[in-house]
């Protein structure tokens, strides 16, 4: 690969993972290209340069982010002890509520994704049933379809919760929501 083109793609990369981030925080439409590409340390006239449309950029983005969000939700369920307390912890924790730039895209992107193109909606289908299957993996039920609606419904309340929990303006009750559905999710899960 010539020095351009290695340049080319690295310059790509950065402009996705930038578009991921601020996606995540502001929405699809919270932020234009030009403030997207100053992120990204490039000029907005380079944007055609990568990309064919706005809506290109939108779903690599999306892709992104949901890949990114995937890897972390999979790196806690690889705990030994206790995985599926840790990924129900995890994702109802205060940090992951807070920190929207590297939250999971499954929460934050759901509005978003629902009026996007098709790419989007499939990368976003793609990791639901992504971490559907990983939810089926550690609910110890025998029942097959037993397990799957386990892993739905647990799927669905977590993602609930924390937008919930993100929403509302009165920190305690934020904070209450988490914990309450932790608690019960566990306990409902066992």
């Amino acid at each position: 690969m010539g020095h351009s083109k290695a340049e080319k793609a690295k310059s790509h990369e950065r402009i996705v993972k930038v578009a991921a981030q601020r996606f995540r925080e502001t929405g699809v439409d919270g932020i234009g290209l030009a403030d997207l590409m100053k992120d990204a340390g490039l000029t907005h006239g380079g944007f055609y340069r990568h990309f064919d449309s706005r809506e290109g950029l939108v779903a690599e983005a999306i892709e992104c982010a949901l890949q990114d969000g995937g890897k972390a939700v999979a790196a806690i369920a690889n705990i030994k002890q206790a995985p599926l307390a840790a990924v129900i912890d995890g994702y109802l924790s205060p940090v992951h509520r807070d920190q929207l730039a590297s939250s999971c895209a499954v929460t934050t992107l759901a509005g978003d994704v629902a009026r996007s193109n098709d790419r989007a909606r499939s990368a976003y289908t793609k990791q639901v049933g992504i971490y559907l299957d990983l939810l089926n993996s550690l609910i110890p039920d025998k029942k097959d379809e037993a397990r799957r609606a386990k892993a739905i419904t647990a799927l669905s309340t977590l993602v609930g919760a924390v937008s919930l929990a993100r929403a509302v303006n009165d920190d305690q009750l934020s904070a209450e929501i988490l914990q309450s559905v932790a608690v019960l999710l566990k306990e409902q899960l066992k």
